[in-house]
């Protein structure tokens, strides 16, 4: 099984995108990628945008490698809408790129799902059904592709329990060699995400950590996605890839030492420096105005 994570926020823009090729099946997972229109009251910074076309470039080109694309969940740094926007990785002719002749496994678009998102998933729906090879709701089913198993978890909340953010699925990938999931958006602020998790018993958990850089409106989340973490690496002994949300918060490291197994990011499974742009906002405008301002990273 061979697994690429494509992009996210150690890699410049947000997103949690992943490619897998296992038995021949080329999957593509939450092929979106987004920057924050407003972080500390400011605009993405114009090395963000620049990343930003970069990582669109990159997702297109393991887009046209896909057979199969998954679809976690309608925000838009996990899915290409069909429209044209400044901060997503949108266009109506970059998404056709994406999903025409593709089996499309995707969040069921009617049930457990929110007002915002029921709206963005029927306008997908109304573009993506006359290009798509075929469209099936994954939510709580599994899927024989002919060496390998996609099986999806039920709706699990989009954060803790009774998030207004709505609900998302997991995917786990197995070709009878190696078992992975990819989690996005539970934040590991949920006992159901968590005991699915568990009892799937993966040899590789992708996942995003707590919305932590929230501040005070994600009060107890890092305390609770420490626990969470911490709960799945003994139950299952998995490797773990931890990006997304947690990486928007510069303090990341220090979420990192006080897991039981430090996990990496795509930046560090891809063997790269972190690059976590959104979490430096406000020093990078300082550097762009010619300003002294620090960053943790090269800025070439």
């Amino acid at each position: 099984m061979r697994i690429i994570p494509l992009a996210s926020e150690s890699l410049g823009v947000r997103s949690l995108a992943t490619f897998v090729e296992a038995s021949g099946v080329k999957i593509l997972i939450d092929p979106g990628v987004a920057l924050g229109p407003k972080r500390y009251g400011l605009p993405p910074a114009e090395i963000e945008l620049r990343m930003l076309q970069q990582m669109r470039k990159k997702l297109q080109g393991y887009a046209r490698k896909a057979d199969v694309v998954t679809i976690s969940h309608y925000h838009y740094d996990h899915h290409t809408p069909f429209f044209e926007g400044l901060y997503e990785s949108s266009s109506e002719a970059f998404a056709r790129e994406i999903y025409t002749g593709k089996l499309l496994f995707i969040k069921h678009p009617r049930e457990n799902i929110n007002f915002s998102q029921r709206k963005r998933a029927w306008a997908f729906l109304k573009n993506a059904e006359p290009i798509a090879k075929e469209i099936e709701f994954a939510d709580g089913r599994a899927f024989d592709l002919g060496g390998v198993t996609l099986e999806f978890s039920p709706a699990v909340p989009h954060g803790g329990e009774g998030s207004k953010l709505g609900f998302v699925i997991m995917v786990l990938i197995d070709d009878g060699s190696k078992r992975i999931i990819h989690a996005s958006d539970i934040q590991l602020l949920n006992r159901k995400a968590v005991e699915w998790i568990v009892e799937k018993n993966p040899d590789l958990l992708i996942t995003g950590g707590p919305p932590t850089y929230l501040g005070p409106r994600a009060a107890g989340s890092w305390e609770t996605g420490v626990k969470n973490l911490n709960e799945i690496i003994r139950e299952t002994n998995a490797e773990v890839i931890l990006d997304h949300h947690i990486v928007r918060d510069k303090r990341y490291p220090e979420f990192f030492d006080e897991l039981e197994r430090r996990p990496k990011t795509f930046a560090g499974y891809l063997k790269v420096e972190d690059k976590p742009l959104e979490a430096y906002r406000r020093e990078l405008h300082r550097i762009e105005r010619g300003e002294e301002a620090e960053v943790p990273f090269r800025l070439g």
